[in-house]
């Protein structure tokens, strides 16, 4: 899509993804701290939150990816799918990087004719290639493989971006979680606890940044 490649476009859904990815992470994170014992452990779930904010990692994965733009809103997509697919497995501050990086390589890797490789990802994302590995095909299970995005998909999920971006824009850290119209809220009852589910809405993002990468990589998530 052409106006994927206007220069002008990506600054500004970096940082607005970026918000709305950290608004829904939060939210989910006083969930998390209820019903940790209740959720199943996920291969996607680090042992503590990233040091690297949710911003610069996104700036980083696009610096460095180098994937066609069309693959964040499909990586977009993908999320949305899994989160769908996936109830038990809302995403948080522990879980999102991993979901990120994941998402963008397969999108890359479905969408792009040429693309880099396992090890050259797990080094953007600071994990190592076997964890990259393992985190591609529990994703791949998770969509259920439904990896096909049309071209009127693609369309829909990206003119709500832009519809909601020009709506909300600029959008304030101090807004409530409440009055975000992206935060769409689930409840599936357990014989113990009752869990509020937020869900990022149709739509994903894109990156840049000014970290370098060392060749031995940068161990962001653990």
């Amino acid at each position: 899509m052409a106006e994927l490649e206007n220069p002008g476009v990506m600054p500004k859904l970096i940082s607005f993804l970026s918000s709305l990815l950290e608004r829904v992470s939060e939210s989910n994170d006083l969930t998390r701290r209820v019903t940790t014992q209740s959720q199943s452990v996920s291969v996607f779930e680090g042992l503590s939150r990233p040091p690297i904010t949710i911003q610069s990692y996104l700036e980083r994965i696009f610096k460095y990816a180098n994937c066609s733009p069309s693959c964040f809103v499909v990586a977009y997509v993908y999320l949305d799918r899994f989160t769908h697919r996936q109830p038990s497995l809302p995403i948080n501050s522990f879980n999102v990087h991993r979901l990120l990086i994941t998402s963008v390589m397969v999108s890359a890797k479905f969408l792009d004719d040429r693309y880099y490789n396992n090890a050259y990802y797990a080094k953007v994302g600071g994990i190592s290639t076997k964890e990259m590995n393992l985190l591609e095909l529990d994703f791949l299970f998770g969509l259920g493989f439904d990896l096909n995005v049309t071209p009127n998909t693609f369309h829909a999920y990206f003119s709500y971006l832009k519809k909601e971006m020009t709506l909300l824009q600029p959008l304030s850290r101090s807004c409530p979680i409440k009055t975000c119209p992206y935060l769409q809220r689930r409840r599936s009852f357990s014989s113990a606890t009752t869990t509020t589910r937020c869900l990022i809405p149709k739509m994903f993002f894109f990156l840049s940044c000014s970290v370098e990468i060392s060749r031995q990589g940068h161990s962001y998530l653990s």
